[in-house]
């Protein structure tokens, strides 16, 4: 994630948290007393949610403190999953709220007698609530999708929840002032069925990022695709996803030409990573694994030996034919679990056809050695 993104995300998180805290802290105090006043249990089950609200404000505003900072050397991924962290324990808050609250609604509908009849002021407070609750929720999602921040997605469907909570109040209390006394109750376990709802799909998919679900198959069908029209890129495999904090990482194997350069074959990969950030702006980071050939089913070249060995042997082997100074520049491939050898010899007055085939018979057996090929320079 670039540095501009990073500095918008934690201002965004900044703003709308303390902007979030001041009106649901208005909204708690203000549910809560004219709940006792009205005698509304849903009003006060109501001012429970916000209050829970007033906590995850509090939650974002740490998280953007301590999530948003810059790599380090114990994080060498950087600390997007404190974000992720916060949500999960954003959640368990929203259902453990629920659950008291259902639990107090659910005593008083089998105990009548401590049912409470609300006051028409009750209606005010959650009309109030209602527009509050809907302002607070566009305004922090239009900045958690400038922002790509699923904490503050998550934060804007609270004070969505927190508004229908406050409608489903509000008829419940219209009903029961019309002469139906149970509806405040029922409302009251309305409200928290929804904030059970919302904390366990805001937790469920947290939880799921902190174990790395890859995303989804349509988005890698899609990320596939932009792969293969890539110029040098001849197939691919090994495609892993994983979420971070509202960005997806991609790590990827693609094959290129078996002779290309290392240069070459490097800036193939450095394009397919240009090209999957520009298309998607979801992904944060790409990590390209260049292959000369598909190895994803085994690693056939992992027991040949390394250049140092390899030009020891075939210095002996033929010795007398090659100077070691030409050989010292020979490039070696690795391919198919053998060897492949290209030789840039200066130009002789006769060239001897057979001589790459001679060579190749004249290496060790050990070597694995496929193919010579020879080429031919002016002095």
């Amino acid at each position: 994630m670039n540095k501009e993104l990073i500095q918008a995300r934690q201002k965004a998180m900044r703003n709308t948290s303390l902007v979030g805290a001041l009106v649901n802290a208005t909204l708690t105090f203000g549910k809560i007393i004219f709940g006792f006043i009205g005698h509304s249990h849903a009003l006060l089950a109501d001012g429970l949610h916000s209050l829970a609200d007033l906590s995850t404000d509090l939650m974002v505003w740490f998280a953007a403190k301590y999530s948003n900072q810059p790599a380090d050397q114990e994080h060498p991924y950087g600390h997007g999953r404190i974000e992720t962290a916060f949500t999960v324990l954003l959640g368990v808050v929203l259902m453990v709220t629920a659950a008291g609250i259902m639990w107090d609604a659910g005593k008083r509908l089998l105990e009548p007698e401590t049912l409470l009849i609300p006051t028409q002021i009750v209606l005010w407070v959650a009309a109030l609530s209602i527009a509050a609750n809907e302002w607070l929720y566009h305004y922090t999602m239009r900045a958690a999708k400038q922002t790509k921040s699923s904490l503050l997605a998550a934060n804007a469907w609270h004070h969505r929840s927190d508004a229908i909570s406050s409608i489903v109040v509000f008829i419940g209390v219209g009903g029961s002032l019309l002469g139906f006394p149970y509806l405040d109750a029922f409302a009251a376990l309305a409200v928290a069925a929804m904030i059970v709802k919302i904390g366990w799909d805001q937790t469920w998919s947290a939880v799921r990022e902190l174990i790395d679900t890859g995303l989804e198959p349509q988005k890698i069908k899609a990320i596939k695709r932009v792969i293969k029209q890539v110029e040098g890129v001849k197939s691919m495999h090994m495609l892993r996803s994983r979420r971070m904090a509202g960005t997806s990482l991609i790590d990827v194997h693609i094959e290129v030409d078996s002779h290309l350069s290392v240069s070459e074959g490097h800036h193939i990969g450095d394009y397919v990573r240009m090209r999957l950030m520009e298309e998607h702006e979801s992904i944060g980071d790409v990590m390209i694994h260049i292959d000369p050939e598909d190895d994803a089913l085994s690693d056939l070249c992992a027991d040949l030996p390394l250049r140092h060995h390899v030009l020891e042997q075939l210095a002996i082997s033929w010795q007398g034919v090659i100077a070691p100074a030409v050989l010292g520049s020979a490039t070696l491939h690795y391919l198919s679990g053998q060897i492949e050898v290209d030789l840039l010899l200066p130009l002789p007055e006769v060239i001897e056809p057979q001589l790459a085939e001679q060579l190749r018979q004249k290496a060790p057996t050990a070597l694995k050695l496929r193919t010579v090929r020879i080429s031919y320079q002016a002095h």
